[in-house]
């Protein structure tokens, strides 16, 4: 509830503070038909890792350091862009770039303060508690379906 809260708090804080903003997330696929996924402190749910892009910072390196971040994930081929959405119904002025990773390695990682739990889940047996935007996303990919342009 308080990491609930403090997240409410905070997201007038970004919107006063950037006009628009920009995020990246990235669908990660192993070869046993797993995706990798992340559970934050301040908001429910499962998701896939990502985050804002900083300023001076290009889409690739802000993907390549959540990724590092969030789950010790290291991209080894180049991500591929799945789409670029608008977030526009959650957070207003938001858009998120969503990449898609099969090649990677990962390294020593443990929970941190903003993420608790980063694990692979067999992609048609997703948690209980993963977010809608993450499931599109998943099918999309998984399916070879074209991207919409809404999150």
């Amino acid at each position: 509830m308080t990491s609930r809260l403090l997240l409410l708090l905070m997201q007038p804080w970004f919107r006063f503070r950037r006009g628009m903003t920009l995020g990246v997330r990235a669908v990660i696929l192993n070869g046993q038909n797993e995706v990798f996924l992340v559970r934050h402190s301040y908001a429910p749910g499962w998701l896939l890792p990502g985050g804002g892009v900083e300023r001076g910072e290009t889409i690739h390196d802000a993907l390549a350091r959540e990724l590092q971040e969030e789950g010790g994930i290291v991209a080894t081929g180049r991500p591929e862009l799945h789409g670029f959405f608008s977030n526009e119904a959650k957070f207003r002025g938001d858009h998120v770039a969503c990449f898609v990773v099969r090649s990677f390695s990962r390294e020593a990682w443990k929970p941190t303060i903003e993420i608790k739990e980063a694990r692979f889940f067999p992609v048609d047996a997703l948690p209980e508690g993963t977010t809608g935007g993450t499931r599109r996303r998943i099918a999309e990919i998984v399916n070879g379906m074209e991207a919409p342009a809404d999150w």
